[in-house]
């Protein structure tokens, strides 16, 4: 089961990734913690790893207040100077965000378990450093950070964005199966079927 929570002054999308049968799961990118922890006590999930799928602030803004759930902190370690400074808040005049150290490196082809569900992770650099994405096979889903949005790709022209990086990223994206589905960090998710189609980035990547 995935979640969406889009939540916080940015609307970033926050997933809980779960198995409904043992009520194991993740918190991928938390934001706001009131609504994510009101959403977790509600489906009862266990929660295994915090994990980001990249270091600004947006995404990591709810890391400090889960700590009292003693899940491990994931983060790649490319990104782990950006998440301590406070991911970028800073940059656009905004407080600085607090988050505690990772404890957990999301190197690539790393892979976790979930009760049933498994979580590989991809090194996906470009929008940041240490950008990545997880795969989640059982749910034919795979969540995509700020790397693609539905109809568009993520910036890259924030420090430490890399806009050629960014391109080999997507275009590992076009070796998954077409009926993939994917939850992007901002906006409404949609399936690579449809961005091969209708997105302009993966439709000049296909040809």
């Amino acid at each position: 089961m995935i979640v969406t929570l889009p939540i916080g002054m940015m609307e970033s999308n926050c997933y809980l990734v779960y198995d409904e049968d043992s009520n194991a799961g993740v918190i991928i990118d938390p934001g706001d913690p009131a609504a994510l922890i009101q959403e977790i006590e509600k489906r009862q999930v266990n929660v295994q790893f915090i994990l980001n799928t990249h270091g600004h602030f947006d995404h990591i803004a709810g890391n400090a207040a889960l700590e009292f759930l003693h899940a491990p902190f994931g983060l790649h370690p490319a990104d782990r100077e950006l998440l301590l400074e406070g991911g970028g808040a800073l940059w656009f005049g905004l407080d600085y965000v607090p988050a505690p150290p990772p404890t957990l490196e999301l190197t690539e082809g790393l892979r976790l378990n979930v009760g049933s569900l498994h979580l590989e992770v991809l090194h996906t650099p470009g929008h940041t450093p240490g950008s990545v994405c997880f795969y989640i096979p059982e749910e034919q889903g795979l969540i995509t950070g700020d790397l693609l949005f539905a109809g568009n790709v993520g910036r890259s022209d924030l420090p430490g964005g890399a806009p050629r990086v960014m391109t080999q990223s997507l275009k590992r994206l076009l070796t998954f199966p077409p009926e993939t589905r994917l939850y992007p960090g901002h906006g409404p998710h949609t399936t690579l079927t449809v961005e091969r189609r209708s997105n302009p980035w993966l439709r000049w990547l296909n040809d």
